[in-house]
């Protein structure tokens, strides 16, 4: 009995197996047809380009920038959505999904509309001197708006997985609410929101259609691969591409590796 159960259980898995092939050739053929096709000599004379050197660069910067601005900002509301039952909450979580799920090129469109000449937001920037078409204002905007729903959702989820008695042993002796915060509940969820920034920073460095609406310079890695493709074909674009996916590979590696030291922690 117990071996014709071992069986069955084998033949279930192995079935699934099967179904799921079509997924991972979906997945693995083009990115291996991709990451192969260029020469290891073209490799070098793109990366060897000041234009791709400066677009991935670039790339990198914003995104790192917007993931900061994540950080800074979207800690407090993911520890607020951990620790607090409020009117309006499932709302504001449903809010903070949306960027995942409307077509970036709206996302775009509505922040040059709401940063348009004759709103009230467009006044005061143009006041201060900020612009947001065709600036690195405008890009790290929209970067942000983009990655932001994966740290705040990776950062919930790592608050969540700290104990609330551990915070409540901490203000037992004595200790306020920030200081709990800041000596508690900060130290046991860091790898989590270090995981959500790396997450964040690689949403945003792979954004292509929100930022090709607010700016088509400076170039960003995904738009200068879209007007070489455009303007000579995939042999051209090619070796750039290979050269981006090197770049999320490293972060999607580094991401990994958090998120392992964060289920050990």
């Amino acid at each position: 009995m117990a071996i014709s159960k071992t069986r069955n259980t084998t033949f279930f898995f192995l079935g699934l197996f099967i179904f799921s092939l079509p997924v991972l050739f979906l997945i693995f053929f083009p990115l291996g047809k991709l990451m192969t096709a260029p020469s290891l000599t073209s490799l070098v004379q793109a990366i060897m380009e000041k234009d791709v050197q400066a677009a991935l660069l670039r790339s990198l910067f914003t995104s790192l920038s917007a993931a900061l601005i994540s950080v800074v900002f979207g800690t407090p509301l993911a520890y607020l959505l951990a620790r607090r039952s409020f009117t309006g909450k499932k709302l504001i979580e449903g809010l903070i999904d949306l960027p995942i799920m409307i077509p970036h090129p709206v996302i775009g469109i509505a922040i040059l509309g709401l940063a348009a000449r004759d709103t009230a937001l467009g006044k005061l920037l143009e006041w201060m001197g900020i612009q947001i078409m065709g600036s690195y204002v405008g890009i790290i905007s929209v970067l942000t708006f983009v990655g932001l729903p994966f740290f705040l959702n990776t950062a919930k989820a790592a608050f969540e997985s700290v104990p609330i008695r551990l915070e409540q042993v901490s203000m037992t002796l004595g200790a306020g609410q920030l200081s709990t915060f800041f000596r508690v509940t900060l130290p046991l969820a860091w790898r989590g929101i270090v995981l959500g920034m790396v997450m964040c920073t690689a949403r945003a460095i792979s954004e292509f259609g929100a930022v090709i609406v607010v700016a088509y310079h400076p170039m960003l890695a995904p738009v200068l691969i879209y007007e070489r493709f455009t303007a000579y074909g995939l042999k051209y674009s090619q070796p750039v591409a290979v050269w981006l996916i090197f770049i999320s590979v490293l972060l999607f590696v580094a991401m990994r590796l958090l998120s392992r030291s964060a289920r050990q922690w």
